[in-house]
């Protein structure tokens, strides 16, 4: 089950509207939270990579991405993240051939193949287990609503298929946040994919309209690792359980796929035996190659993943040395 139509709908629907009162509690409660809290500040550098909407706006590969940039400068780079969609609650440090998604989330097994990660549903705790396993510098997969720890550099990553979607706060809309409260704590954007939403024209408006803090608008896209020459060729029968699995199918038919299938699941969806049975039945019957994200890959069984293939992917910067500017002005 996706997230509700009228979210990313252009003209605000009665649902939206009606639940708009709800959606102004929500924001008092939320910033006032922000207000009371003190942010603990850890003895280590704390990157945040964030978003504005609820669901999937490509956190993960941006975190992987600049992970892997800090650790070919010789810093020891670890992830933290609270393992959404896991029951260890933490502090602990994951183990991708030991963990399975079911513990500690499918985000955490992904990272955790490019640096040492922690899951822990306390951050502060986290970044205190990380800092004595020997971490010279934290990586936040989300958390940017978090008032809890203080943030050297936080990079709300925004999808430029929906945007902003309907502008309005959960339950009316998709924000998590007032847009222009959340502008105002972060040092840069990351516009994922194409701009359709005029996302950087928007940004101009609440930048002027609200205070002097410059943000960085960077662009970034997400493109497949796997040999495309091997997928291009071949019928493809795609799933994905992502908070927005279209862009995951766009981004297969962007590089000329010929994606005969999308079927859709919720995010973090745990497959179940026969679910994956079915799609190997169906891809089969299609003559077609089963294909899924590294996400979805990572929630299914060792057995499961032998009838299965993963496309990699990675991302690929509008200018990389923008962002290689701002990790050094913010991490100085």
């Amino acid at each position: 089950m996706g997230p509700p139509k009228f979210w990313f709908a252009e003209t605000h629907s009665l649902f939206s509207l009606l639940m708009e009162p709800i959606s102004w509690f929500y924001e008092l409660i939320h910033k006032a939270r922000h207000k009371k809290t003190k942010p603990w500040m850890a003895p280590i550098p704390v990157i945040c990579i964030g978003n504005l909407l609820i669901g999937g706006q490509g956190k993960t590969p941006i975190a992987l991405s600049i992970g892997q940039l800090l650790k070919n400068k010789g810093l020891k780079v670890h992830f933290l993240s609270r393992g959404y969609g896991g029951i260890i609650k933490g502090p602990i440090k994951v183990s991708p051939s030991e963990h399975t998604s079911r513990e500690v989330g499918d985000e955490p097994l992904l990272l955790a193949q490019e640096c040492e990660t922690w899951v822990s549903s306390n951050r502060t705790l986290g970044i205190q287990s990380a800092y004595q396993d020997g971490a010279e510098i934290i990586i936040t997969d989300d958390g940017f609503q978090d008032p809890s720890i203080n943030k050297d550099l936080s990079i709300i990553v925004i999808d430029g298929e929906v945007g902003f979607g309907n502008g309005r706060l959960l339950p009316s809309g998709p924000l998590r946040e007032n847009i222009y409260f959340g502008l105002s704590r972060a040092q840069a954007v990351v516009i994922m994919g194409n701009d359709h939403s005029n996302i950087k024209e928007k940004l101009n408006g609440f930048l002027s309209n609200q205070h002097s803090n410059a943000i960085k608008v960077l662009e970034a896209t997400i493109v497949p690792k796997t040999n495309i020459g091997k997928i291009k060729n071949t019928r493809l029968y795609a799933f994905s359980g992502i908070g927005h699995p279209k862009k995951f199918f766009d981004t297969l038919e962007r590089i000329g796929c010929c994606v005969i299938a999308k079927i859709n699941f919720r995010d973090h969806h745990q497959f179940s035996p026969r679910e994956v049975k079915e799609l190997v039945k169906s891809a089969k019957k299609q003559e077609a190659m089963l294909v899924t994200t590294s996400k979805d890959y990572a929630r299914l069984s060792n057995e499961q993943k032998k009838y299965v293939t993963e496309i990699l992917v990675k991302v690929e910067w509008g200018n990389i040395n923008d962002l290689k500017i701002l990790l050094e002005k913010n991490l100085r």
